[in-house]
């Protein structure tokens, strides 16, 4: 096990991200309501670079008593990353697959040291 430098923290604004290399690994951390997520830079689905996709809010349907839909929101609380090759996500704070719990990202354990962040590989 090795401890990988990333960066300050202050290089993370909240749903920032930094993908860094190690030898053919790549790796990206990403903040979210001060604290850091680290998962390898490739999705399960074909090997794109998921790590690079765009992040947002998921997205929940609304429904009605008779569960009829009224539209669809913003989760308040769940926010993914989503595989620029062909729209996979994955939940940022665990990395799971939405649909399919069994399907997820490779995580890395985070930690940050006077204000300095590291990944552990």
């Amino acid at each position: 096990m090795a401890l990988v430098y990333v960066g300050k923290q202050g290089d993370f604004a909240d749903r920032g991200r930094k993908v860094v290399a190690r030898g053919e690994l790549e790796i990206g951390v990403f903040r979210l309501d001060d604290q850091f997520y680290a998962y390898e830079n490739r999705c399960p689905h074909v090997r794109g670079p998921v790590c690079q996709g765009r992040i947002l809010a998921r997205v929940e349907e609304v429904l009605n008593d008779d569960k009829t839909s009224r539209g669809q929101k913003w989760s308040e609380c769940d926010t993914h990353i989503i595989c620029p090759w062909h729209g996979w996500e994955f939940n940022l704070k665990t990395g799971r697959h939405p649909g399919n719990p069994h399907m997820r990202l490779r995580a890395f354990d985070v930690t940050v040291k006077d204000d300095e962040v590291y990944i552990v590989v």
